[in-house]
């Protein structure tokens, strides 16, 4: 991609096991098409898109336009690959959590994958939105709206289609939200990764030279 003049780089890390459509939600994202051909992720990939990002003040106000470079991060899902993957963890700001509607283990697993955010994420209580994608296989639904719902508690959460695009743009748009608006509200800096600012940006938050991400500043 051509050099472009950007506020922020954002990192997020798609998840879950392997087959839920992290690749293809990714590329509908960024791209706004679908391939029907079932590739697996080995190790780490990673797509990128810009978008302008403004803030919306309590008085419903809109705020100055950031320019937002993403890098969207696919991961592969199984097992072997785990000590790879959990290694980005850290370096993510915020985690796209997907598994398959019409696969029920997928979403058992969800937990798992929960309990490896708190442990290798940058804090024990990251920004995440759940995704149940494949949501266009009605005829195939193996876990329910409620189910989910349930599951997720506190957590945003979006039925999705990486094959026609329902909800993709929404769930990205809304962890964006909350990792500007963590950035924004936090007076401990340290959890945000180094290059996360540009120099041409807004001022440079204090971030620290020698980060504790070990416990998160809000």
């Amino acid at each position: 991609m051509s050099d472009w003049e950007y506020d922020y780089l954002i990192k997020f890390l798609a998840l879950g096991d392997s087959g839920v459509g992290k690749t293809s939600f990714l590329y509908q994202y960024t791209d706004g098409n679908f391939n029907s051909k079932f590739i697996t992720t080995v190790g780490i990939d990673f797509r990128e898109k810009r978008v302008v990002y403004k803030s919306t003040g309590p008085d419903g106000s809109s705020g100055r336009g950031q320019k937002i470079h993403m890098q969207l991060w696919d991961t592969a899902g199984q097992e072997r690959f785990r000590s790879l993957t959990t290694a980005f963890f850290r370096d993510a700001m915020g985690f796209l959590l997907l598994f398959d509607l019409s696969n029920e283990q997928s979403f058992l697993n969800v937990r798992n994958w929960m309990s490896q955010l708190q442990v290798h994420a940058y804090c024990e209580n990251p920004d995440i939105v759940l995704c149940g994608n494949k949501c266009d296989l009605t005829d195939q639904r193996a876990v329910s709206e409620e189910e989910a719902r349930e599951l997720a508690e506190k957590i945003p959460y979006f039925e999705t289609s990486a094959a026609n695009g329902q909800n993709v743009n929404e769930a990205v748009d809304v962890l964006l939200d909350l990792i500007m608006k963590r950035m924004e509200r936090c007076v401990d800096k340290s959890w945000i990764p180094d290059g996360t600012v540009r120099a041409n940006g807004p001022n440079n938050p204090d971030i620290s030279e020698t980060p504790d991400r070990s416990k998160c500043g809000c």
